[in-house]
């Protein structure tokens, strides 16, 4: 779990998304709160905003869909909610098994050399 918070690649399960989006949203209220008295905190604004849009990237792409579909509004609620792709997609393998999913892929790979395509 939060491997690569920054990376706008591969694939997250609800979980890691409610917790980053409930981390981002007590951050923005502390900075809210307390940006008056301490205005350097504006600086942790845009990399909370970078792993947010990066993580919903990633749950937008465990659902099969594009990373832009994120902007639709009360989109991340959806996200929050519905269940990933059991199965791999363009996107990848499944984020529960993955490591499980490519060694057996790559078995099947060695496995299937030297044998006639069907």
């Amino acid at each position: 779990m939060f491997k690569n918070p920054f990376s706008f690649e591969g694939r997250i399960r609800r979980l890691e998304y409610g917790l980053t989006a409930l981390m981002y949203w007590v951050l923005m209220i502390l900075v809210q709160v307390l940006g008056e008295t301490a205005p350097f905190l504006f600086l942790i604004i845009l990399p909370a905003i970078w792993v947010m849009l990066a993580q919903g990237c990633k749950r937008c792409h465990d659902v099969g869909k594009n990373g832009f579909w994120q902007i639709i509004p009360f989109y991340s609620l959806i996200l929050i909610f519905q269940q990933g792709d059991p199965e791999m997609n363009e996107y990848g393998f499944p984020p529960l098994r993955s490591g499980e999913m490519n060694k057996r892929s790559l078995e099947s790979e060695i496995q299937s050399i030297g044998e006639k395509p069907e």
